[in-house]
């Protein structure tokens, strides 16, 4: 009679187990319908990459829910039945080698199950062949660096891109607007439909151009070159950071890419072309104090400042004052040299092939007359133009 109870409280214990596990599948299948599960999960992506990687975490993320749900299931199903308060009586058997090679051969299945479309998608990843178009990506401390590659090294577009947050916003002095830490001044720009190819590297650090919608994610490392590609279907504006911790403003390196249509693109192309040849023109141009200081002011807001200071009175010793004092006050000719060249050992970078002559005039004119200073002296974009080639 007891026994027979027994077995009957078991059955009911179980019943009731599996019924619990059902009710809950559906409620969180009803709230999944309903639900918006993309800020929680991964973004699905506007390439076919992106949507591949996605489909395999799912199929994995599935995979691996399905198993929890079977195992689990299972252990609570036996905890309820077999409790020694219900008179299970535990059986007594050293092995079972049908039980053995079954949970053997299928994880083995499951693993191949998920090992096939792995290595597909791995495949296609890496097939950084027959491009439309090739940008090298290049970081820099702390902004980005993209060059257009092209046959003519004379039809190359080459830029800087940087963070365009104000630092009255980062130190909360104004408003802090919508893409806060995530806008730059010069976003890349690609045209949809076509595949590009990332040749990703860099000038000082390790640092890392990951895109989310676009799957890529390249680590940037000085003397190698990492290749990553995409083919963008839909027109908009997708944004990244470096993720790899790079130094003192690792946080202010965002990435910023607007996918456009193909005329779009090419109006795009021809105003960079055009740009770079008023640049080249500013070279032989004859500038004035006041246009030096205004562009140098910007020049240095967006290259120095975040290690010498809005005020220049840096972060001694690693980034030393150029307050009155050192090479901010000293011959002109050095000042502009450790410019283009940079200085070994330190953190001053060369930014000989970040700037443009007229910048480099520029930013040594500012620094030379800013804060007090009040040198009097000038440097002209030839001057530095010659340095740097080597041309009189």
């Amino acid at each position: 009679m007891t026994q027979g109870k027994s077995q009957e409280s078991r059955s009911g214990w179980g019943l009731r187990a599996i019924q619990w596990a059902l009710a809950s599948v559906f409620l969180l299948s009803s709230y999944h319908a309903q639900a918006d599960w993309s800020a929680l999960n991964m973004t699905k992506g506007v390439t076919e990459i992106s949507e591949k990687v996605y489909d395999l975490h799912m199929l994995i993320f599935t995979i691996c829910v399905l198993i929890g749900i079977v195992v689990f299931g299972i252990m609570i199903v036996s905890m309820l039945m077999h409790r020694k308060s219900v008179g299970a009586v535990p059986a007594k058997f050293s092995h079972n080698t049908k039980l053995e090679y079954i949970w053997t051969v299928i994880p083995i299945l499951i693993l191949l199950g998920m090992a096939v479309p792995a290595t597909s998608t791995l495949r296609d990843m890496y097939d950084a062949s027959e491009a439309d178009i090739d940008i090298e990506v290049r970081g820099y401390q702390w902004k980005w660096q993209y060059t257009y590659l092209n046959d003519d090294p004379a039809q190359e577009i080459k830029f800087m891109s940087a963070l365009a947050t104000s630092q009255d916003e980062i130190y909360n002095k104004a408003n802090k607007r919508e893409h806060y830490l995530l806008d730059v001044d010069n976003p890349l720009v690609i045209p949809v439909d076509k595949r590009v190819r990332f040749l990703v590297t860099s000038n000082d650090v390790i640092h890392s151009w990951w895109v989310p919608d676009f799957a890529v994610k390249k680590d940037a490392i000085p003397g190698f070159v990492h290749e990553s590609w995409a083919v963008v279907k839909e027109p908009g504006v997708y944004r990244g950071k470096c993720t790899e911790l790079c130094g003192k403003d690792h946080g202010f390196m965002p990435i910023v890419v607007h996918a456009v249509e193909q005329d779009e693109y090419d109006a795009w192309v021809a105003m960079k072309q055009e740009e770079a040849l008023q640049v080249y023109e500013t070279v032989g141009k004859t500038w004035t104090m006041a246009e030096l200081m205004d562009t140098g002011e910007k020049v240095y807001q967006q290259n120095c400042m975040s290690c010498h200071q809005a005020n220049g009175e840096g972060i001694p010793p690693a980034f030393p004052s150029l307050v009155g004092q050192g090479l901010s006050i000293g011959p002109i000719g050095e000042h502009i040299d450790i410019v283009i060249n940079g200085k070994a050992g330190t953190a001053m970078q060369a930014f000989a092939s970040q700037l443009n002559p007229a910048e480099i005039a520029a930013v040594v004119t500012y620094e030379r007359n800013a804060w007090g200073n009040n040198v009097g002296d000038m440097a002209q974009p030839r001057e530095v133009n010659a340095l740097i080639t080597g041309e009189e």
